[in-house]
């Protein structure tokens, strides 16, 4: 098994977490519109964020502030775009914070994904962090940290519920908006920014297929039928290894740091994951496991099977899978009276993927 090159790996990842979004969310929560001409292009492994920002068209009743700078005098990624509806609201809204993905290296805040959630009654954050190319872990999560705190400091101004904040993210981001919500309210990682008076804790969460556990994930794709050896873990190419700054193996302080699952309590918010039977990029296994932990804790968790899909694809855009997403914020943000239930395997059943080769 060959190991990609770094930059191609990056590419890959990126590109795979782009396909996932435009084929999943963004089908349903943000018109076409919202896009315009402009195409998401994902930033370079070696550049901290994405290039000029390109003109914005935004759906209908939609305002953007975009590039706040979350850290005083910060890095240049440490920044969020907010996105409000054009006539306030008559009381404050609840926020969901949305993290891109990219393999930790690569990708961008903008466009958004879920910026089609403000016509349905929110505000939302779409958050830049540091690449791990330019700074290790934690300066991810203490950048998404930092975000959420902002987002609560400034939430007045903004017309902003600080006590109903809801995160989403995939792969890469799927795993900082888990670790955002085991590792809530515990101090695990020395905050930055300021706004330490105000709560990194959120109240909901949706995982898309972000790994959990990066103590488990080597053993697990090996033992995965599906899983097509993208890259060869623990070689430079690989990002999980890059995100913590030494081999998987090498270092288990490091990689049990970087898990959202060992920081699972009894008071971890609730959790929808969502996760194809034949991701190449992130093992099911790896949301089996954290599903499975969750639970043991007590906390309300729901994990979507997605039987044949991949890192992404058309079985993620399926209207029950959107409304399922839809129906588990507005329970948990908004006190809705609405059930939360699982779409049955077979009615998001696709054909797996080809093997990708080496």
């Amino acid at each position: 098994m060959t190991p990609c090159s770094f930059s191609n790996l990056a590419c890959r990842f990126v590109a795979s977490w782009t396909l996932a979004t435009l084929l999943s969310v963004t089908a349903t929560l943000m018109p076409s519109s919202a896009l315009g001409d402009e195409k998401a292009t994902p930033a370079a492994p070696s550049k901290p964020t994405a290039p000029a920002a390109p003109q914005v068209k935004l759906p209908p009743g939609v305002k953007m502030e975009r590039d706040i700078s979350y850290v005083p005098n910060g890095d240049e990624a440490q920044k969020l775009d907010l996105y409000l509806p054009e006539k306030p609201a008559e009381r404050p809204l609840p926020l969901i914070v949305h993290i891109h993905g990219g393999a930790w290296m690569g990708g961008s805040k903008f466009p958004c994904p879920v910026v089609g959630m403000v016509a349905k009654g929110y505000a939302v954050a779409s958050v830049e962090y540091r690449f791990s190319q330019k700074a290790k872990f934690p300066a991810q999560i203490q950048d998404c940290q930092a975000a959420i705190r902002w987002l609560r400091a400034n939430s007045k101004p903004h017309n902003i519920d600080p006590e109903r904040v809801g995160v989403v993210g995939g792969s890469a981001g799927g795993h900082l908006s888990a670790l955002v919500g085991t590792a809530g309210g515990k101090k695990a990682f020395a905050p930055i920014g300021g706004n330490e008076e105000q709560s990194d804790r959120v109240q909901a969460v949706c995982d898309i297929f972000g790994p959990a556990n990066f103590s488990t994930v080597m053993q697990q794709a090996d033992d995965d039928k599906n899983v097509r050896n993208i890259f060869k873990f623990n070689s430079p190419s690989d990002p999980y290894s890059q995100l913590i700054g030494v081999s998987l193996d090498a270092d288990k302080q490091k990689t049990d740091a970087v898990s959202p699952v060992h920081y699972v309590s009894q008071d971890s918010p609730p959790m929808l994951i969502l996760h194809g039977t034949h991701d190449a990029l992130v093992p099911y296994a790896q949301s089996e496991e954290f599903a499975a932990v969750l639970k043991e804790k007590g906390v309300e968790v729901w994990l979507q099977k997605l039987p044949g899909s991949g890192h992404g694809g058309a079985a993620f855009a399926k209207p029950a899978v959107v409304a399922l997403m839809q129906n588990f914020f507005d329970k948990h943000l908004k006190g809705a009276a609405v059930n939360v239930e699982l779409v049955p395997e077979a009615d998001v059943a696709v054909e797996p993927p080809k093997a990708v080769a080496n």
